[in-house]
C-alpha cells in the first residue's frame, strides 16, 4: 500500500475557544463535515471526549492525512477560527492504514 499523500498539521492550544467549544473540537467536527476522518480526544474511539483530563493549558496538534487539494480546501474552511497557530503541510508515505478508515485526523495532546 505504499502511497504518497500529504499530512496537514494544525497547532492550537487546549484553552482556545470558539464560542462554547474548544477550537480543536471545532476543527475535528469540520474535518468530519468535510469527509475527512477525524479522531479527537483521548483513547481510540471516534467520539468526542468531553472529560477534562488536562489540568493546565497545553498545546494541541491535529494531524490529517489526505490528498493535498482536499487538505488545502479544508484549511480555507478554518479562516474564521481564532487561536489557530501554525498550519503546515508535508508529504508522507502511507505504509499501512489501520482499521476500516481511509485516513485519520489525530490530535496529539
Amino acid at each position: 500500500m505504499n502511497r504518497t499523500m500529504k499530512l496537514l498539521r494544525i497547532y492550537s492550544d487546549e484553552a482556545a475557544y470558539f464560542g462554547d467549544r474548544r477550537v480543536f473540537e471545532v476543527i475535528a467536527l469540520r474535518a468530519l463535515d468535510a469527509r475527512l476522518d477525524a479522531l479527537t480526544g483521548f483513547g481510540r474511539s471516534a467520539h468526542m471526549h468531553r472529560r477534562h483530563v488536562l489540568e493546565e493549558d497545553r498545546s494541541v496538534v491535529i494531524e490529517i492525512v489526505d490528498e493535498e487539494t482536499r487538505l488545502r480546501a479544508f484549511v480555507e474552511r478554518l479562516a474564521d477560527l481564532p487561536d489557530i497557530g501554525l498550519i503546515t503541510i508535508e508529504a508522507v508515505e502511507i505504509l499501512r492504514a489501520g482499521g476500516n478508515t481511509r485516513h485519520r485526523a489525530t490530535p496529539l495532546i
